[in-house]
């Protein structure tokens, strides 16, 4: 013990002093916690202070988070608009308009306005069928063959060779491209509208007319077989014995639920079972499935769409003759197998019909070979409501919008238009009607509709001059089914622009609320001096006055003027009263009010990168380049940085200043690589998060990301740990073992993923399911089961030593000297950051788990920059400053787009919900697609404790208040750019990209504030409280 070696470590400071000196040394330690009868009650005082405090703040913070979501339920409320629908249904016996000179209206056993044509009728969604799928490639092309092409050529062989029995032609959606709402739009022939697009996945039971309804009035006997969705839109419509709904949800899932179609779809063919039906609507999800597990281009697409192919060759040869066979897409598919927006990929559709009798038609001999392309005669996708219904001799629905399909009424010969003609005329009276009701409902003049009106008038004077005449030749009748359509489309695009209409006045309010909690939540982060946290009671207090105030004037408002929406009134005069109880409370401590702009060069710069990033939102081209944009803001922030370390006193500071601010920079230059394109930025982006741009799967070479990662990751945390002497106890178990057996375990699980992809193990891929399951459930257990644990139970990272008195070292914290002995504390020195910084590396496990290899690559980067901008801001002495927080959320936006993602439908990797699951469970299904999506800025909230507690000694008073200060400028931010992103929307509301661009990014804002909100207060403020109660049991609250 004389020779300077350290003497045995034990677990608590009392065993340690016992052992380690004399009596009277022992009683002079004791001072490090006082052990008398008011010192103890003191330290219990001091306890149950912070508890309440610390409620204190969560509870102030959730209050800004309520205030938020209201603000962003009115402006969405406002924005997202649905269309008044009307609860009209057409009748069969009632015609939209007099009939034609030769049929009356009649029943659906013979037709109701016009004759029956079939008997029956399958109607098959294979989702997702891109037009292009279903055409042959064009070989003398510059382009090569992709694995989707020629893949399911039965339709083109059969509207080419058989025209009168089958026609295929392109089937546009409107955008949004999504399930729910194509299926809104096939059986209603109407409009989606921006608020159909949030609820996709909360489908609601359809209350307007409609084809299905319609069949079911005329005692159709219909059957389902196929994706779930249609229950929630048509419950109870469908024969209970014969139909066989299927979970849509699992992507991942290739064949259940065509498997199940097809077992069902052919028994029902048989002729014995034929009176057991009259329709049946079949929904095959392989195509779309294998669309988003591995993109369009590959071999799983070419076999999924073989599959396809046999299928219906085989039901057409069992097609009998009564029966209209009818297939389509409901939607395509980008480049790497996405769906939600409105490119070209993702709208062009198919459209096959198909019988056994010569009923179809082409105009023109031209129009014999189907289209060559998706620009040639399309069709939209609600003409398909008109077509089925007046096929099948049903009334058309009371609100569609859509023209009967040419090829299906022009007749065997090409020339039947006076059919033609008469189609028409029942579709557009049928619209007129609608229209003239809808006018009604919403109070319209007959001004906003002149248009409309005046090619009405002269489509009916075409139709009388005709039928007036005993004999009319080819033209004439060519001139009234023009006359028509020019109708149908004039009033297609009035109704475009009439149900883009705004609820302004809630829109407005709705930003009022955000822009005013924005100016609270700014003075409470950096327009105050002091605690923040002592501060916080009279602000909660009046603030909750305030709401409770504003709730009571919410609810007389509603009842005095009856015409004033109650939620609306309720919702916003509460977070106004609530705003305002913020302000008297900051007239109350008005004196602690200080000046609100900033007073130092890294306050402008974090002020200044903040708005230029909110201001650039207006410029669609600065939204579509977001990511390079962050990645430009990130190294200048690097670059400065690096300056400003440069410029410390101390060689220490100045030499790790310099390291890890040029580190910070090349990592951030590094993290760039990992990139996944929007389509706008084609061809000026390569994308490398994929095996390919066409590709949904990763590539072989990627797979060892995670497995580097899971080697270097830890060591260089570790590396940090130890540069403070915080490498001890639960962090030698958790950083050595577990997050490194955890990451193995992630790269494991996608090494399993991508030979089950591959089919590397033919016959087992059943078992490889099950084993990856296993694994990602034992990853998660490890990173928040067992890492929760360990950040709950573990004590300060603290290792107590008894050196010689003569020793040399005095690089550790001496804690009491004296004798021939001293005690030293390994650790002191950052207790408090290396103790909280534990629960950033369980959050970065779980997260990097859910991202696909070459974004757990990219999140690992994260975690590595995390910790060096610690060190940063520690050296440069910015620990109080903005610029630790800001920086943090310009990382989280930018790994955001590094983890494969953009601000679109399309790159919501859906898949992630099956990644520890095989079937989907609420509420842990959602919670994963939230953890994927948003990882990288739930990862830097979790982190922004640290900033501010990193290197901090142990007795610092006010720690509480710097934390409670750094989130809420973390909340600044992301409540500036949802602020920006909501004004710049609503402004640019009438924007030809507002769907494409700025409606995406306003939703991604909404969402990002809201999670970001959530796990500051109830993850990153609630952990400081575990934090700070284990280092208090070793070093006291006094």
């Amino acid at each position: 013990m004389d020779n300077g070696e350290p003497l045995p470590s034990f677990e608590g400071l009392a065993a340690a002093f016992a052992k380690a000196k004399a009596d009277k040394e022992r009683e002079e330690a004791q001072g490090l916690k006082a052990r008398t009868g008011d010192a103890v009650a003191a330290n219990k005082q001091g306890e149950v202070h912070f508890k309440a405090l610390h409620g204190i703040v969560i509870a102030f913070f959730t209050f800004l988070l309520a205030l938020h979501l209201v603000g962003i339920y009115l402006f969405t409320s406002g924005f997202l608009l649905t269309r008044l629908v009307l609860e009209e249904k057409s009748n069969c016996a009632i015609p939209p308009i007099n009939s034609s000179r030769s049929y009356s209206p009649a029943s659906p056993s013979t037709g109701c306005w016009h004759p029956k044509m079939f008997e029956k009728a399958i109607v098959i969604i294979v989702d997702a069928l891109r037009y292009d799928f279903t055409v042959p490639f064009n070989s003398e092309g510059p382009d090569k063959p992709h694995h989707f092409h020629n893949a399911i050529p039965v339709f083109y062989e059969t509207a080419l060779h058989s025209p009168n029995n089958a026609f295929l032609l392109p089937f546009i959606a409107d955008p949004p491209t999504t399930t729910l709402q194509r299926l809104k739009g096939l059986t209603t022939g109407t409009l989606p509208t921006f608020i159909d697009a949030g609820s996709n996945f909360a489908g609601t039971a359809i209350d307007e007319d409609n084809l299905v309804a319609q069949l079911r009035n005329a005692s159709k006997r219909i059957v389902h077989l196929g994706d779930d969705t249609w229950h929630s839109l048509f419950p109870g419509y469908f024969e209970p014995n014969l139909t066989h709904a299927y979970d849509s949800f699992n992507v991942w899932d290739l064949h259940t639920v065509d498997n199940g179609v097809t077992k069902h779809i052919f028994p029902l063919l048989h002729p014995s079972n034929s009176s057991k039906w009259d329709v049946i609507f079949g929904h095959y999800l392989g195509v779309d499935h294998a669309g988003h597990r591995y993109g369009p281009d590959h071999p799983a697409m070419a076999a999924k769409l073989n599959q396809m192919d046999e299928i219906f060759r085989k039901m057409i040869d069992q097609l009998d003759d009564d029966t209209l066979l009818v297939v389509m897409g409901d939607h395509g598919m980008d480049a790497k197998g996405d769906h939600g927006g409105e490119s070209d990929d993702e709208i062009q559709a198919a459209l096959w019909m198909y019988s056994k009798q010569k009923l179809f038609g082409r105009s023109s001999p031209s129009y014999t070979t189907p289209p060559a392309t998706a620009k040639e005669r399309p069709v939209a996708q609600i003409d398909l409501v008109p077509t089925l219904s007046l096929l099948l001799g049903m009334p058309i629905p009371f609100n569609n919008l859509g023209a009967p399909i040419e090829e299906a009424f022009i007749g065997p010969k090409g020339d039947d238009f006076e059919n033609l003609a008469t189609v028409h005329r029942l579709a557009a009276a049928q619209i007129h009607r609608y229209q003239h009701a809808y006018a009604q409902a919403r109070g319209l003049d007959e001004n906003s509709r002149a248009s409309s009106v005046s090619l009405w008038r002269a489509a009916n004077n075409a139709w009388d001059s005709v039928a007036g005449t005993k004999k009319a030749n080819k033209e004439q009748w060519i001139n009234v089914y023009k006359s028509f359509s020019r109708y149908q489309r004039e009033t297609l695009s009035m109704c475009r622009a009439l149900w883009a209409r705004f609820d302004i006045p809630r829109m407005v309010n709705g930003i009022t609320i955000l822009a005013s909690t924005l100016l609270v939540l700014a003075t409470y982060a950096r327009g105050l001096d002091g605690d923040h946290a002592e501060l916080t009671p009279p602000l909660l207090t009046r603030s909750i006055l305030g709401a409770i105030i504003g709730t009571l004037l919410g609810f007389g408002a509603s009842f005095a003027i009856p015409s004033l929406p109650w939620e609306h009134a309720v919702s916003y005069s509460t977070a106004i009263g609530g705003v305002i109880g913020s302000a008297t409370a900051f007239w109350y401590v008005r004196r602690r009010i200080v000046y609100p702009f900033p007073t130092t060069i890294w306050g402008w710069t974090s002020v200044v990168f903040t708005l230029a990033l909110s201001a650039g939102f207006a410029a669609n081209s600065f939204t579509i380049w977001e990511d390079e944009i962050l990645l430009h803001f990130l190294t200048t922030f690097g670059v400065l940085l690096t300056i400003s370390s440069f410029r410390q006193r101390n060689a220490i500071d100045r030499a790790l200043g310099c390291y890890h601010s040029s580190l910070f920079i090349i990592l951030t230059r590094v993290a760039s690589l990992s990139r996944l394109c929007r389509e706008e930025q084609m061809p000026y982006c390569k994308s490398t998060y994929y095996a390919s741009a066409t590709s949904s799967t990763s590539a072989p070479w990627q797979l060892a990301i995670p497995i580097v990662s899971a080697f270097l990751l830890p060591n260089l945390i570790r590396t940090y740990y130890k540069n403070t002497r915080n490498h001890q106890g639960s962090a030698v178990l958790w950083l050595d073992v577990a997050l490194r057996f955890g990451m193995l375990l992630g790269a494991a699980y996608w090494t399993l993923d991508a030979a089950d992809d591959g089919d590397w193990y033919p016959g087992y891929g059943k078992l490889l399911k099950t084993t990856k399951t296993i694994i990602a459930q034992i990853t998660l257990a490890i990173a928040l089961g067992f890492g929760y644990s360990t950040f709950s139970w573990s004590k300060p990272l603290l290792k107590i030593e008894t050196r010689s008195a003569d020793s040399k070292d005095k690089s550790a914290q001496v804690v009491a000297d004296g004798g021939r002995s001293s005690i030293t504390i390994l650790g002191y020195a950052n207790v408090h950051g290396s103790r909280y910084a534990l629960l950033v590396t369980m959050w970065f496990l779980a997260i990097s788990l859910v991202q696909k290899p070459m974004g757990a690559g990219a999140i690992a980067i994260a975690a590595w920059q995390i910790f060096s901008l610690f060190e940063i801001i520690d050296t440069n002495k910015l620990s109080d400053s903005a610029v630790g927080p800001v920086i943090l959320g310009l990382l989280g936006s930018f790994y955001f787009f590094k983890t494969g993602h953009q601000a679109t439908l399309a790159s919501i990797q859906w898949e992630s919900a099956f990644i520890p699951l095989q079937t989907i469970r609420y509420p842990w299904s959602p919670l994963l697609v939230t953890l994927n999506t948003f990882g990288a800025q739930i990862l830097c909230a979790v982190a922004v404790p640290a900033v501010v507690l990193w290197k901090q000694p142990p007795k610092k008073r006010g720690l509480l208040g710097d934390v409670t200060k750094a989130i809420a400028t973390h909340l600044l931010f992301y409540a500036a750019i949802n602020l920006a992103t909501t004004m710049w929307a609503g402004h640019l509301r009438r924007h030809l990209m507002l769907y494409r661009i700025f409606c995406p990014r306003f939703m991604t804002g909404a969402v990002v504030l809201l999670v970001v909100d959530v796990m500051a207060i109830f993850v990153a403020v609630g952990g400081t409280r575990v934090s700070f109660l284990s280092v208090a049991e070793v070093f006291g609250w006094t």
